[in-house]
């Protein structure tokens, strides 16, 4: 086919059977992960970033809209970058892509995305995509099967039918849920393929089908596109209209319900790496069939995933474990225990720990913070600002704080007086005074803040101009 394939990247999952090193602050699509030097979401965009793809319709949560424009920028990649209000689960951020990608080419051909999987075989994969756009052209909602390899219990199922639609493509027959080892063991002797949560579609046909099956959730998307607003490069829904639209997913919401319903069978060497046990099968591992990373030393141990981000982390006698280490945070589970991490970070928000969704160092659209210490009436944070970057023009009620230079040059606007400060040098800011903090160099700024007063939460923040527009 000749008309390029409109990418729909779906990156606003949270990601918690990663936890500890994935939060809801920084979920896993946009960590390195794999030792490429590139997070998923980026290894995502850029396989669908050149010849024959339109330029891509990314759907993303407002909390990460910087993170998602600094990790395009670092790719040269230009895309479409759509905020959603609140969640509301596949159907509505697909009707949303869809939506947009027909107000662009009325024949569009859109391809769905997740922005957290692992292709193995980028040729094969593209060569797979290319091969479900025809089929969708066609008048087809095409879902991308995986060959199983194993009797996984950790995936959804597809069942092809017997009605061939082209090589290794046949219509759909139906979904399964992820089943139990028995289950799994039974569907892979039937044929049964891993529903990768990938799927190509002609934009029209997938809105007629949204309208047949679910009207609320098209309705509210065209309602979302047709109000939303441009805030700096971003394309902001409306929040009212997108509220409307039910939470439901688009295998209930339309493919397990559609006469158009096709899979083609793939094998690119995919995984959705969704917990740590997924992520141990995909890397290389050593002589005794372990993944080590960072400051790690194990003995005697075998079959094992063990990564620190933070302090030296030993592991002796063991089998088939999972231990990460982070700065605030320690994850010891059994490698078959490991898929439902999630279980465990739902107990900790439940108790209300800051450590299931929240990571010690934030990522901010100027750069990033790090507390080191926090006590009665003290915080200590390492901020580092990249080159450009600048903080709002801000004050506080209930503190006084002290910045440290300890890398690069800092430009400080206390009041009405501004002045720059080198490696070694400290500025004072009074509570009640009005400042920012800008980078004027070329290299990253570091700096230590001390802030001293009756109360250190980030809501004692008064924004009175800021660059990014937030409120």
């Amino acid at each position: 086919m000749t008309q390029p394939v409109t990418p729909i990247i779906m990156a606003g999952g949270s990601g918690t059977r990663l936890w500890p090193v994935s939060r809801d602050t920084m979920p896993k699509q946009f960590i390195e992960l794999l030792g490429e030097g590139l997070s998923a979401f980026q290894a995502t965009v850029r396989r669908v970033a050149g010849e024959g793809f339109a330029r891509p319709i990314v759907v993303t949560n407002e909390q990460f809209r910087f993170t998602c424009a600094e990790q395009l920028a670092r790719l040269g990649i230009a895309a479409d970058v759509v905020l959603e209000p609140e969640r509301r689960d596949s159907a509505a951020a697909v009707a949303v892509g869809a939506v947009m990608a027909e107000r662009r080419t009325e024949d569009a051909v859109c391809l769905v995305l997740a922005s957290d999987h692992v292709i193995g075989d980028e040729a094969a994969f593209l060569e797979t995509i290319h091969q479900a756009a025809r089929l969708a052209a066609s008048g087809r909602i095409m879902t991308l099967g995986i060959r199983p390899d194993h009797a996984s219990t950790a995936y959804g199922y597809v069942q092809p039918g017997r009605e061939s639609l082209g090589a290794d493509a046949f219509v759909l027959e139906r979904f399964v849920e992820k089943p139990d080892a028995p289950t799994a063991e039974r569907y892979i002797a039937e044929g049964f393929l891993w529903n990768s949560g990938n799927f190509a579609f002609p934009a029209a046909l997938m809105l007629r089908e949204l309208e047949r099956y679910v009207p609320k959730v098209v309705a509210a998307a065209r309602d979302a596109v047709d109000n939303a607003v441009l805030d700096l490069d971003f394309i902001r829904l409306d929040a009212a209209a997108f509220s409307a639209s039910p939470t439901i997913s688009i295998d209930y919401a339309v493919m397990e319900k559609t006469e158009h319903a096709g899979v083609l069978a793939a094998d690119f060497g995919w995984s959705d790496i969704g917990s740590w046990d997924s992520l141990h099968e995909v890397k290389q591992k050593d002589e005794n069939g372990n993944r080590l990373e960072g400051d790690v030393v194990a003995l005697e141990t075998t079959n094992s995933f063990v990564r620190s981000d933070d302090m030296l982390t030993t592991v002796l006698g063991l089998d088939r474990v999972v231990v990460v280490t982070t700065h605030d945070a320690v994850l010891v589970t059994s490698m078959d225990a490991a898929p439902n991490v999630k279980t465990l970070v739902a107990a900790l928000k439940s108790d209300g720990r800051r450590e299931a969704g929240e990571h010690l160092k934030i990522y901010r659209p100027w750069g990033w913070y790090q507390r080191i210490d926090i006590g009665d009436r003290f915080q200590v944070k390492h901020i580092c600002v990249k080159p450009g970057g600048t903080l709002s023009l801000q004050r506080h009620h209930h503190r006084a704080e002290h910045w440290v230079v300890v890398h690069g040059t800092a430009e400080v606007t206390i009041d009405d007086t501004v002045k720059l400060y080198h490696e070694n040098e400290a500025a004072y800011l009074p509570i009640g005074c009005v400042h920012r903090l800008r980078n004027p160099g070329k290299i990253d700024l570091k700096l230590i803040e001390v802030q001293v007063g009756s109360y250190t939460g980030e809501d004692d923040i008064v924004r009175i101009e800021d660059v990014y527009a937030r409120a």
